[in-house]
């Protein structure tokens, strides 16, 4: 069952690059009594995610500030390293935007999010959405109906329907 708008976000182990190398982190921990915005896509390097979906973030995060939202958080179906470079490459990092990849697909999986195109080479990666989530529970929920398309799920139109 996919989460909606309204629902608890199930938590998550999901990782990322630290200075001592690959190192988790629950969900929970960066959610419970905080506002926070997370976005999910396809796959790092990818397209649309490196041109649009990113930059959208790193291009609206002052704004989401000013909306009280304390992190905003990139979610994608690959390992810390891959998304620590990705991060480092985007700018993202250095914009303050959390790159966190889900290597197994457990959270894209109970989000209710995960799809495969076995062509592109993707297998088990996630649909491309946004969310804002105050203190654990999705509050806004913007998905794509094509993973090629961000436009309700980018940093603007997040922003429009806050």
């Amino acid at each position: 069952m996919a989460i909606s708008q309204g629902d608890t976000l199930p938590d998550a182990t999901l990782s990322y690059l630290g200075d001592e190398g690959p190192a988790t982190v629950k969900l929970s921990d960066k959610t419970n009594g905080r506002k926070v915005v997370i976005f999910a896509l396809p796959g790092a390097y990818t397209g649309t995610c490196s041109t649009a979906h990113v930059p959208s973030f790193i291009r609206t995060k002052d704004q989401f500030a000013e909306k009280g939202v304390d992190e905003i958080i990139c979610v994608s179906v690959n390992d810390p390293f891959v998304m620590g470079a990705w991060g480092e490459a985007t700018g993202a990092t250095a914009a303050g935007i959390t790159m966190l990849g889900d290597p197994e697909a457990a959270f894209t999986k109970a989000m209710g999010r995960a799809f495969s195109a076995p062509p592109a080479g993707l297998i088990d990666r996630s649909t491309r959405y946004a969310m804002v989530v105050e203190d654990g529970k999705v509050t806004l929920l913007q998905e794509e109906e094509n993973p090629g398309v961000c436009d309700v799920s980018g940093g603007e139109g997040l922003l429009a329907s806050m």
